[in-house]
């Protein structure tokens, strides 16, 4: 069985899986301030009456990266940048605590000027200070020649146990844009150490020795340890779960669609290009930041079934914030499912309470009750329609690239959309009214997420590094070193690193027929040695291609709404 875990702002969710059949789902509120009681806790009731011994992964996906930076709940980071010569970059956004250090190391990776350590001392004493709780370090050409940002990382180990060294991210030259994935890297560091801590000594209580995996952004899999070294990886990882989940769920895609996600705190919107997704492959953009970390394209907004419903003036507003859960669910503050529950869309604990609170809002208003509860829900539903219209049109006036190809000059027109998530069925007829297009919602909609974490196919990434000035060939993550001659390509280099790939993902149990390797990042860099010939530094990433690892098994019927 496979044993998935997705946790987002609201709720956290499990399923168990066994060959492409759900053998048993649970959902539970999420307690914020002890995230290792909520894991625990969804864990017991899971595993209540299962075998154990037949748990042979643990999937995870999770949204707590992507909350904290959203919410501007991430750590003080601390960033040290070493540019050298030339354009005098200003970095943008990186606060206080960004400092440039002198020294250089040329295009080819030659240290032409080494950094002054008085200066490290400096800094150190002025984070200190400022309280800096994370480090980033970039040097601009460390993919040629890391060894400037490891020395500054070795000098400040004694005090932060979160360091990201830019060249561990990206094997890419463009400089600027290597910045700000190192400084969220170090900013989410800590949010996800006590996130993946807490679910191991979880597993730990359960005696589960399972290896744990989590989604990252594209839909692919990232084993745990090596996700506490690149946390942004996991960044959107609660998105690449809704879209695998969706996937499961709506088999047969063909056309144009777009792809909803409504939980309880934000609203996940895709979208499908002839049964395609969309696919960031420089890298997605969260608070206004690149990360490089190819994804599958998606948008959030802050929607959710309990976002904040309050006046303002003489209007209503919801959301961005979230004070908590609905009344209808002990909650003390009005959310749209409030306003689901007493129109008798949703069922909830306490609707007599959700009435009465939505009584005394209305009368605020000057409105009836169930007037201003339709209200609330149609403001709902046109929001998100809005944003999606916004979307769009800037999708369809751009390149569009799915996870397969380019579609040159392709406009996206949506005939339908595909609705998950815990209010997807209260949902369904109202959305139906702002788009006038078909909606589907699948059965297990409450679950898709978890859904989606459970079939992910398990995929396994490496990176090959080769010098043909040193002879040298390395895999790190498969402790591969070889010798190679002078001419060694770049083409030799792919097809030993999708050969490599290729073993490590059978042994880790995924079948043959399922095995489907890509290069994700391939470069060859010439350095000229004078007039004694050329040699090369190449560097290579490949993976699995992310996909389901078995098809769902048929199980409760979904609903659809059309004109």
């Amino acid at each position: 069985m496979i044993l998935a875990i997705d946790m987002g702002g609201t709720h956290i969710d499990g399923v168990l899986v066994r060959q492409g059949a759900l053998v048993k789902s649970v959902k539970h509120e999420l307690g914020k301030n002890d995230l290792f009681s909520s894991i625990w806790l969804c864990l017991q009731d899971l595993l209540e009456g299962q075998e154990k011994s037949e748990i042979v992964r643990i999937h995870l996906s999770t949204t707590v990266c992507t909350n904290a930076i959203v919410e501007g709940k991430v750590s003080k980071v601390g960033v040290i940048v070493q540019s050298g010569p030339g354009i005098n970059w200003d970095f943008d956004r990186l606060g206080n605590n960004l400092h440039y250090l002198s020294g250089s190391c040329d295009h080819r990776g030659v240290v032409t000027d080494n950094f002054r350590q008085s200066e490290l001392q400096t800094i150190r004493a002025r984070f200190k200070d400022s309280g800096v709780e994370s480090l980033a370090v970039i040097s601009k050409f460390s993919p040629r020649n890391p060894d400037t940002e490891k020395k500054i990382g070795d000098f400040f180990a004694d005090k932060y146990k979160e360091i990201t060294l830019g060249h561990r991210l990206s094997g890419k030259l463009n400089f600027p844009r290597r910045v700000q994935p190192a400084y969220l890297n170090a900013a989410v560091a800590d949010t996800f150490r006590t996130f993946a801590e807490s679910m191991l000594e979880a597993l730990a209580r359960e005696a589960i020795t399972a290896p744990v995996y989590i989604l990252k952004a594209d839909g692919g899999t990232i084993d745990l340890v090596s996700a506490l070294k690149r946390p942004v990886e996991t960044i959107l990882s609660g998105p690449a779960a809704s879209y695998i989940g969706i996937t499961a769920l709506f088999p047969r895609i063909e056309g144009d669609a777009i792809l909803v996600d409504i939980g309880g705190t934000s609203t996940d919107i895709f979208f499908l290009a002839a049964g395609l997704p969309l696919f960031e492959a420089e890298g997605i953009e969260i608070d206004g930041r690149k990360t490089l970390v190819r994804a599958v394209f998606s948008k959030s907004v802050g929607l959710g079934g309990d976002s904040l419903v309050r006046v303002d003036g003489d209007d209503i507003r919801i959301g961005p914030a979230r004070q908590g859960p609905a009344v209808a669910f002990g909650g003390d503050d009005l959310t749209p499912t409030d306003a689901l529950v007493y129109l008798g869309l949703m069922r909830g604990k306490y609707p007599q309470k959700a009435e009465e609170a939505l009584a005394v809002f209305a009368a605020e208003l000057g409105l009836e009750t169930e007037v201003c509860a339709r209200k609330i829900v149609t403001l709902f539903c046109d929001s998100i329609m809005q944003t999606i219209d916004s979307i769009l049109a800037r999708i369809n006036s751009s390149p569009v690239y799915t996870i397969r190809d380019l579609l040159a000059g392709r406009r996206i027109t949506p005939g339908s959309i595909k609705l998950i998530g815990g209010p997807a069925k209260a949902l369904a007829e109202p959305l139906h009214q702002a788009s006038s297009l078909e909606i589907n919602f699948p059965g297990n909609y409450k679950i898709a997420n978890a859904i989606g974490a459970a079939l992910a196919r398990p995929t396994t990434e490496i990176s090959l590094y080769a010098n043909t000035e040193r002879r040298i060939l390395s895999i790190p993550e498969l402790g591969i070193y070889e010798s190679i001659d002078k001419s060694f390509t770049l083409e030799e280099a792919e097809e030993i690193a999708l050969k490599a790939v290729s073993k490590a993902v059978t042994e880790m149990g995924l079948p043959a027929d399922q095995i489907e390797a890509e290069i994700t990042e391939s470069s060859s860099f010439n350095m000229v040695r004078g007039f004694m010939g050329r040699e090369r530094s190449i560097r290579v990433r490949a993976q699995i291609k992310p996909g389901l690892l078995y098809e769902l098994q048929p199980a409760e019927e979904g609903g659809r709404h059309e004109s």
